[in-house]
């Protein structure tokens, strides 16, 4: 890559009919992003960035880690210094990032939408920091600027079961053309280790749902208002953020019996919060498969892995990791007690660690029912592995245990407006192994026949299966 050109067209396209899949059945396909973090309020409110740094780095665990490896100190990063002096101290270390996925992500956020052709360093660093700040006034990059030039036709939040979703219902009433829906994520509503933060909780949702919450059948019955109340501002997916699912699945009497008494402040330490939230998560699953929802599993992250930053600067500021958990067990006895009685939902199960992609790929096809194409879906690689070794392993295996072209395809799992040009990462990196294939003879040499499944996993797959 020279200087002037540091995204080329054919980057990562490595043979004539990994470009001829990319730019004829790729590249201009819209975008449907069905997980994401973004916030729904900026949307709704049409925000424009005031800066490069509000817009770019705020928020960015991935370049946060990076900055404290390369011994920026915590001021530059979440801390007090200027929006010029933290894009300064970013640029400095940008060089340094060859090899890591950053390097390839950062330019390309900058060539799509700013135009920049050129590396970020400390040297070239003002200038596209000046020249970024003005295109952040202009109406193409406020927040719904940014979507519609991504070609973006769905965005999915994710949203606590308390949320008002007042954003998502503006949204609506603006007529917005890009659909932004609300996913129903109820990690807090089983999360009773914590037991003062958890009755606070519940007070909440008592009071949203109108159902004042004393049991565990209460309990159900509040998250199903709230089901409804999310479907009726366009919701059709939940999402769930666990180490692993749950390996106990039922609660005894005396179970039911505990769980009132840690809401009446009776008891703190309930005694086996792994059958508690896999009792709430069956019955959740249950309704999801009554609406038609489409349910999400993001297993395997090891979080606030650092104690000391997390008493000075809180959760989700850079600091988890790859966990070493055991999945296979308790996720097959999961989906397996909903197929019992037919009422598994559609389904995508991601995970985290790469030992275990194989293990992911091969349990979805267990729960393959022949009505629905693709119905347990091994979700594309996320946080750590959403790389080019981490994509291409993943693509990998699910082409090896299961039937690649009913693939979903990419999202961005991102709390920020500039990580689309994660989905173009990933249609290069597909549309390259494919080509690769085409020339070497592993799959047929038939532009079109490839092409088409291309289209089909880079788009069409996921408008079929969220239905849209």
């Amino acid at each position: 890559m020279k200087d002037g050109n540091v995204i080329p067209d054919d980057f990562l396209l490595y043979s004539e009919s990994a470009r001829i899949l990319y730019h004829n059945y790729a590249k201009d396909l819209p975008i449907i992003d069905y997980h994401n973090h973004l916030p729904p309020n900026e949307i709704a409110e049409n925000k424009n960035f005031k800066t490069m740094t509000e817009v770019w780095l705020k928020g960015d665990h991935y370049k946060w880690r990076a900055m404290r490896t390369l011994a920026v100190d915590e001021r530059f990063i979440t801390g007090d210094a200027s929006d010029e002096e933290k894009f300064m101290a970013w640029a400095k270390i940008v060089p340094s990032t060859v090899r890591n996925p950053l390097f390839h992500w950062s330019h390309m956020e900058l060539k799509k939408p700013f135009g920049v052709k050129k590396f970020l360093n400390e040297k070239s660093a003002k200038e596209i920091y000046e020249h970024g700040n003005q295109l952040l006034a202009q109406k193409d990059f406020s927040t719904q600027g940014l979507l519609k030039q991504f070609n973006v036709k769905m965005v999915g939040t994710t949203d606590d079961p308390t949320d008002s979703l007042e954003h998502h219902k503006a949204l609506i009433d603006q007529g917005f053309e890009i659909k932004v829906k609300p996913s129903f994520r109820p990690d807090k509503s089983f999360a009773v280790a914590d037991a003062v933060t958890y009755r606070a909780y519940i007070k909440k949702l008592s009071a949203v749902s109108g159902i004042q919450i004393t049991d565990v059948e209460s309990l159900i019955a509040a998250l199903r208002n709230r089901i409804e109340f999310f479907a009726a501002h366009g919701a059709s997916i939940s999402d769930h953020g666990l180490t692993s699912v749950p390996s106990k699945l039922t609660l005894t009497d005396a179970e039911k019996s505990e769980f009132s008494k840690l809401l009446k402040g009776e008891v703190d330490d309930y005694s086996n919060s792994d059958a508690f939230a896999g009792y709430v998560l069956t019955e959740l699953a249950k309704i999801y498969h009554q609406k038609g929802w489409v349910q999400q599993f993001h297993l395997g992250a090891i979080r606030n892995n650092n104690h000391g930053m997390l008493r000075k600067i809180g959760p989700d500021t850079g600091f988890d990791s790859i966990g070493d958990f055991k999945q296979a067990t308790s996720l097959s006895n999961f989906l397996g007690n909903l197929s019992l009685d037919d009422q598994l939902a559609k389904t995508i199960i991601y995970n985290l660690n790469p030992a275990d992609n194989d293990v992911f790929a091969a349990m979805t096809a267990n729960f393959a029912d022949g009505k629905v194409k693709g119905k347990v879906q091994f979700g594309s690689g996320w946080w750590f592995l959403d790389q080019k070794d981490g994509m291409e392993k993943q693509l990998n295996s699910l082409s090896n245990m299961g039937v690649l072209g009913t693939f979903v395809g990419m999202l961005t799992d991102s709390r920020s407006f500039l990580s689309y040009p994660r989905h173009e990462y990933f249609r290069r990196i597909l549309c390259n192994i494919l080509g690769s294939e085409m020339e070497n003879g592993q799959v047929p040499n038939d532009e079109q026949w490839i092409g088409g499944m291309v289209s089909d996993i880079c788009y069409n797959n996921a408008k079929e299966y969220f239905g849209l």
